[in-house]
């Protein structure tokens, strides 16, 4: 019987979709709007756009690459552990194909039923396995869009921007003016963002190690 072997293919370039959202106002009936605070917001009258490039984004974004790394080890312990499962089974049935001659008709049929329950059970894993991986990108997934568009929503706002395109290959926007492309000071703004705490603690623990000198 051959070795079982098992496909966990993780894409791991992730799409981000960048939030953008233009609020129009709609006229109402002046007698009816006359004298009451409108909630709607008015479309605004300049439209400033940028973009940024996402391969660029996430190959370089510290976050990403963690979020990354951690995905691609989940993936590598679970290849581990189903091959050694795999090697296992294929000692035992090399094993009994080498023993079956000795048995009974009944104890050759009852180890051929143990062996093919185990099978089924390998192939149960590796279908977990599967959609453990399946689960696992998908929050990475949502982990990077939230971090990234909360980013670029008080970025836009701070900077006077209507609206972010995502710009990659195969999207709508096939052309964008260099000086419209924000990608670097994006990155540059999410990495030192991540960082900081990291940097916050080091700080800390050098001014202890420092103190007890």
């Amino acid at each position: 019987m051959k070795y079982f072997s098992i496909i966990l293919n993780i894409i791991l370039a992730i799409a981000l979709a960048v939030l953008y959202v233009l609020f129009f106002s709609r006229p109402g009936d002046p007698e009816t709007t006359a004298g009451s605070e409108s909630d709607s917001l008015s479309a605004p009258v300049d439209i400033t756009i940028a973009y940024i490039v996402e391969d660029s984004l996430l190959r370089n974004y510290d976050y990403f690459n963690e979020l990354a790394g951690g995905l691609e080890k989940k993936r590598q312990d679970m290849e581990n552990d189903y091959t050694l499962k795999a090697e296992g089974l294929q000692k035992e049935i090399e094993g009994f194909q080498r023993t079956a001659g000795n048995m009974t008709m009944n104890q050759a049929r009852a180890v051929e039923e143990d062996l093919l329950q185990k099978r089924q059970n390998l192939l149960l894993l590796q279908e977990s396995m599967g959609q453990d991986l399946l689960k696992a990108e998908a929050d990475v997934n949502t982990k990077l869009y939230e971090k990234v568009s909360s980013y670029l929503e008080e970025y836009a706002k701070e900077n006077g921007y209507t609206l972010i395109l995502n710009l990659k290959r195969g999207n709508a926007v096939m052309y964008g003016h260099k000086g419209m492309d924000i990608t670097k000071v994006i990155l540059k703004g999410l990495n030192e963002d991540y960082n900081a705490p990291k940097d916050s603690a080091k700080k800390a623990a050098a001014t202890d190690t420092t103190g007890t000198n």
